[in-house]
């Protein structure tokens, strides 16, 4: 028996475009009373949904959501609402419409990699949102291909119909709030609060190792973001037959780090050196690497030096990162439940990496 849809108040609900760990995508219309009533509704929007007892996470990313309002680099929420679906409760989300689809399906198609002018395009959005979100004290912990949405431009020129997309970030479910995590862990053992969440391929050495996943983290991630919009593959060449657990001492406690395109260009080589650094103490931040030269729009500055590890360095990295406050699956659910280091290899173990 075909499922009956449920639509809300203002808007219709359509066919399905997507299904993610915490919730399934649905296309969404605007109905005629909200357009004419002028109603914030855009006429296309997406829906993410969920059963309401297993919404959990969805209303999380809800909220996380509304902090963000006015970022144009991170996808926008329209509101929730409940809807009854076959005798059920359902939980929604309104989401801005990306019209282009997921960053890992523009990667595919490209069949290579993307030009050099549109990779420093889409990364420089991305750091935008990332320095958005860091400010108000949050890490997303799952930057990947399939978490960032291409977005039509809402003024778009006819000598750049090809690429009037801008990269948005999406898909809060893992999410978290540094402050809040802190106070947790010091009122509970290190070890027992830890939780692993994220994508193995796009994890940080310190989050293999167990440590407290932040800002440094993310910029981990878009390393290998970037480094596979050039190359079209991911940024760790990884055998076929690698499994999870040898990709993550790879990441953790190798010394190899993840392969930089030789096609790039001088500083979009140096830009990834500035993400793939071990010790995320000298890893730049969102707000640093917006002033690179690969994605600097109006600032212009020289390639900068080989950071040293001396204790100066190192106290001046720290100051300027400081924060006030599917296709390959993601590591977590609804409730986010923390695990031990003994653990994590038994959860991994449920995870395939393609390679």
């Amino acid at each position: 028996m075909e499922r009956q849809k449920s639509h809300g108040g203002m808007w219709r609900r359509g066919y399905t475009i997507g299904q993610g760990s915490f919730g399934t995508v649905s296309l969404a219309t605007a109905k005629q009373k909200a357009i004419k009533h002028r109603n914030h509704l855009p006429r296309l929007m997406a829906v993410k949904w969920a059963e309401v007892s297993r919404s959990g996470t969805l209303q999380k990313e809800r909220e996380i959501l509304t902090r963000f309002e006015g970022c144009p680099s991170i996808l926008r929420c329209y509101g929730d609402e409940m809807t009854t679906e076959n005798g059920e409760l359902t939980y929604n989300v309104l989401l801005e419409y990306a019209s282009g689809g997921t960053l890992a399906s523009r990667i595919k198609n490209s069949h290579g990699g993307l030009p050099e002018a549109e990779v420093r395009r889409y990364t420089r959005s991305i750091l935008q949102g990332l320095n958005h979100i860091h400010d108000r004290g949050y890490v997303h912990c799952d930057i990947k291909p399939q978490n960032i949405l291409l977005v039509l431009c809402s003024s778009s020129s006819l000598d750049t119909i090809r690429n009037d997309y801008v990269a948005k970030i999406a898909d809060f479910g893992s999410a978290k709030n540094t402050m809040i995590e802190q106070r947790k862990r010091k009122r509970m053992n290190k070890r027992q609060s830890l939780s692993l969440r994220g994508t193995p391929l796009y994890m940080s050495p310190e989050s293999v190792a167990g440590e407290e996943q932040e800002a440094p983290s993310d910029i981990w991630a878009l390393g290998c973001v970037v480094a596979e919009m050039i190359s079209g593959k991911p940024a760790w060449n990884c055998d076929s037959d690698m499994d999870v657990d040898e990709l993550l001492s790879l990441i953790g406690s190798g010394k190899e780090l993840p392969e930089t395109p030789s096609k790039m260009s001088k500083e979009g080589k140096d830009f990834l050196k500035r993400c793939f650094v071990r010790t995320s103490l000298f890893r730049w931040t969102a707000a640093m690497l917006l002033h690179h030269p690969f994605v600097s729009e109006d600032v212009q500055v020289e390639t900068a030096p080989e950071l040293s590890n001396d204790t100066k360095e190192a106290e001046s990295v720290q100051k300027r990162r400081r924060i006030n406050g599917s296709d390959e699956p993601s590591i977590g659910d609804d409730k986010l439940k923390p695990v031990s280091k003994a653990s994590i290899t038994t959860r991994l173990g449920r995870f395939a990496t393609a390679s």
